[in-house]
Formats: C-alpha cells, sequence, structure tokens
C-alpha cells in the first residue's frame, strides 16, 4: 500500500522508507520481494525504530523535513485499509475454535484512521512547512516525551534478547523479552515479537511469557490499541 502512495508523492519530492521490526530478517523479506517497492525498505532486527523514534506499535512513523528535523513524532501510520485483515471482519467466528474467535472478535474491535493520516501527509506534501500538520520543533518534543530508565532498560534487554537469539540460544533470549514486557509494557513490538516465535497464528499463553496478546488487549481494551491521532 506504501508503494502506490509513494508513486505519487515522489514525484513531489517526498520518500518513503519501510521498516519491518522483526528479529529474523527472513521473516519480513518475503513481504518486502513481494511488494517490489520502488523505496528503502529496511529490516530492523535490533528494534532500533523503538528506541530512536519511540515506536510502540506497527505501523508507527515519523515525519522527517528536506532539512533532516523531526516534524512529527511517532504515532499510528496507517496506509489504507488491509484486505488481510479486514477479510477476518466477514468471518463466521462461530465456525472457528472459540479461542480463535475469541481473539478475532477483540481485533474487530481496533480502531484506525487511514483515511485522515493518508490526507495529512498529502496536505504536508503540498504545503510544506505551512501545513498545520508539520509541527513546531517545541510540539514535537512535548508529543514525543521523555524515555524512562524502565523504558531505557526494556531497550537494552530486548536487544540483549536479540544477540542471544541470533547467538542460537534463543532460551537464554527468553528471560531478558520477558523483562522487556515487564519493563515497558506498553511496547506492543516487544511483546509481539517474543509471542511470534513461541505461537506464530494465535501469539496465544505459553510457558515462555506471562501474557499474551488477547489477554492483553482485553486489559487495554482493543479500542486503545492504537490512540487517535492527534492533527
Amino acid at each position: 500500500m506504501w508503494q502506490a502512495h509513494r508513486t505519487r508523492w515522489h514525484e513531489q519530492g517526498l520518500e518513503v522508507v519501510t521498516v519491518a521490526l522483526d528479529v529474523d530478517a527472513a521473516e519480513a523479506l518475503p513481504f518486502i520481494e513481494q511488494a517490489h517497492a520502488q523505496h528503502p525498505s529496511l529490516i530492523d532486527e535490533a528494534h532500533v525504530c523503538d528506541k530512536l523514534f519511540g515506536f510502540v506499535n506497527v505501523p508507527n512513523a515519523v515525519w522527517i523535513d528536506e532539512h533532516g528535523m523531526l516534524v512529527r513524532p511517532a504515532e499510528p501510520a496507517h496506509p489504507g485499509t488491509n484486505p488481510f485483515t479486514e477479510s477476518f471482519r466477514t468471518l463466521d467466528l462461530s465456525t472457528l475454535p472459540s479461542d480463535v474467535a475469541d481473539v478475532l472478535r477483540e481485533a474487530r474491535k481496533i480502531r484506525a484512521e487511514p483515511e485522515l493520516y493518508i490526507a495529512m501527509i498529502e496536505d504536508w506534501v503540498t504545503r510544506g512547512s505551512s501545513s498545520p500538520y508539520a509541527l513546531a520543533p517545541d510540539e514535537v518534543v512535548r508529543r514525543s516525551a521523555s524515555r524512562s530508565t524502565p523504558e531505557a532498560t526494556a531497550a537494552a534487554e530486548f536487544e540483549l534478547g536479540q544477540y542471544l537469539h541470533h547467538r542460537g540460544n534463543h532460551a537464554a533470549a527468553i528471560p531478558h523479552w520477558r523483562q522487556a514486557h515487564r519493563l515497558h509494557p506498553g511496547n506492543w513490538t516487544y511483546k509481539r515479537q517474543a509471542w511470534n516465535f513461541e505461537d506464530p497464528m494465535r501469539q496465544g499463553r505459553t510457558a515462555a511469557y506471562d501474557s499474551s496478546w488477547y489477554e492483553d488487549i482485553k486489559k487495554l481494551g482493543a479500542e486503545n490499541y492504537y490512540p487517535k491521532i492527534q492533527t
């Protein structure tokens, strides 16, 4: 979906850079290849974007202007309606196993704002720094919020787990990822990455972790999974 937008925007001077947050690059590579993207398509195995920009979920994005200045901090960034996830909304849940039905029931409550987000980018592409959506430095800092010590420690724990996983010791990575979850419970990228290794289809409860996607989203409220975009 980003490629379709990029084709239009690139002629007006905007470049799109997509980044897959995936500890195992091989898992993300087929999706990048299938997209035939003309824009830079990167894979962030260590979740450096979490540390640098404050990403806590996907899709998240930041805006960087032609001077290298951040003009919008991390926020939900949906490029459009995803046909794959939309197909879940038409499934007859009564035909599915109860645990799968429960997950999809919650997933249907998730709110996204793709039309608003794309309209904001369109305005920025057209008007540049005059766009009301391109924020002043002070406002970018205010919205970004400082990283707490537990959140910074969580980033280190996640990266250490990633290192151990790549060294072939996945079991040793799990305690560090558990710590990352405990220290930064609002970071869904840390959680989903770890859960995915144990239960790729459902990201459900396993012996490795104290939570699951379904349990945590029930506590949060699926409608709060993505915060509303601040215009």
